[in-house]
């Protein structure tokens, strides 16, 4: 029951996450001050593009693949929560290419997919351990 619960929550939050960053691609912030280009080298705009799209493959997984209890079935778990996340990546680019004032960026897009296999990499290191641990307590 446990499980069951937790998972309606995360995906209650994945969709409000889906519309906070639907919002945050497509709105229009040309009137909002101009803050520092780069941080370390690094355009702001990308950090800011895999800071927005880094947690989003862990709440996929955890709102559709988070009790899987074998290696198999939670790499394919992530990898769908990866695909899906990539491809909503590139339908925000495609979208705001078609917004006069947005423009679509493939270094945007590079930065979103960097951010979620990263993120993806990390969710399935984490869920194997998690994995490992029950079964030593079992």
């Amino acid at each position: 029951m446990k499980c069951r619960l937790s998972s309606i929550l995360f995906r209650i939050f994945l969709l409000l996450y889906l519309a906070v960053v639907a919002f945050l691609c497509f709105a229009d912030f040309n009137g909002m001050p101009d803050i520092q280009k780069t941080f370390l080298g690094i355009p702001t705009d990308k950090i800011v593009h895999f800071c927005m799209f880094f947690p989003m493959p862990v709440i996929g997984y955890m709102a559709y693949g988070g009790e899987k209890k074998t290696i198999g079935k939670i790499l394919v778990a992530v990898l769908n929560s990866c695909v899906f996340c990539c491809i909503f990546a590139g339908i925000t680019e495609l979208v705001q290419a078609s917004l006069p004032y947005r423009s679509e960026d493939l270094n945007d897009f590079a930065a979103d997919c960097i951010a979620i296999c990263c993120s993806s990499l990390l969710t399935f290191i984490f869920a194997c351990i998690s994995m490992k641990r029950e079964r030593r307590r079992a």
